[in-house]
């Protein structure tokens, strides 16, 4: 189908998601005719922009998207699921989730946003395991999290993207692998982020920027030095190792295409949030195309 406008394309800094896009940030492969607006930010300033429908297309956590299917509808390609890819709860050694502070007060725990994926799983699973213990819930981007627990100023975080392969060499302490958490609970991957797009942009061209993805996807493992700079422009972590283990881990086929299992995967998270009321039913279907 034919374009008829620039398109605003939305995703976040990390290297997953440049990896992704690489191919049509720098026109490595034909395009079609299709322009996009390129624009990089945080997931959880992408999850609040998209409640006031700000991008064409754009990076939401998949809790985010639970709660604006009236706005945006799931492209099929780009998205982050996968197994052993979940975020993590880390803490300075000798806690425990269901201490106390020192002055009985409630225990602080960053989150890297209250619309993100990773907090709705630490709320399932604090509600599954700890239905007792109450805690105060402090957001913050992403990348400030483990310095706040490190300098005391929240006593266990949330932490996803690079975090999980450098917590450990910042002294700080694994409590608990939210995805294993939620894979030996239901046997399924765990559904992270997804790209989604304006649920008024028409199906055939969704379905054009659908398969664009799905050839950067495809060029990226094809040719991953090209426009590698890309992706180091922007990760907030340079070390080239833990560039590539995040790549691995999140890029992966179901970025391709999410397919029977992703979809079942999405459904039971979906089914979760509204169980514990997170989010609110959506009669609009999951998909753009």
């Amino acid at each position: 189908m034919e374009p008829d406008k620039t398109y605003q394309l939305a995703f976040s800094s990390c290297p997953n998601d440049t990896f992704i896009f690489k191919a049509i940030a720098r026109e490595l492969i034909n395009l079609h005719g299709y322009c996009f607006d390129i624009v990089l930010e945080d997931v959880e300033t992408l999850n609040q922009k998209a409640a006031k429908g700000t991008y064409d297309i754009t990076k939401l956590s998949f809790a985010a998207l639970g709660s604006l299917g009236d706005k945006y509808a799931l492209l099929r390609t780009g998205s982050a699921l996968g197994v052993g890819c979940g975020p993590l709860i880390i803490s300075l050694p000798g806690r425990s989730l269901d201490d106390k502070r020192d002055d009985k007060t409630k225990p602080v725990i960053a989150v890297p946003g209250m619309g993100t994926t990773a907090y709705h799983l630490f709320k399932f699973y604090m509600d599954d395991l700890f239905a007792n213990t109450d805690t105060n819930i402090f957001p913050m981007p992403f990348e400030k999290i483990m310095p706040a627990v490190i300098e005391r100023k929240a006593d266990f975080g949330v932490i996803i993207h690079e975090g999980r392969f450098v917590y450990h060499t910042m002294g700080l302490e694994l409590k608990a692998d939210l995805g294993q958490w939620w894979e030996d609970k239901t046997s399924l991957p765990i559904p992270l982020g997804c790209i989604a797009i304006k649920r008024d942009i028409d199906p055939g061209i969704a379905r054009d920027i659908q398969n664009l993805i799905r050839q950067s996807i495809d060029h990226a493992f094809l040719h991953p030095s090209m426009a590698y700079d890309y992706i180091q422009t922007y990760a907030q972590e340079l070390d080239e190792d833990v560039i590539q283990q995040h790549i691995g881990l999140y890029v992966n086929d179901f970025s391709k295409d999410i397919g029977e299992n992703g979809e079942a995967a999405i459904t039971s998270f979906f089914e979760k949030a509204w169980t514990s009321g997170l989010i609110e039913k959506s009669g609009q279907p999951l998909f753009a195309c």
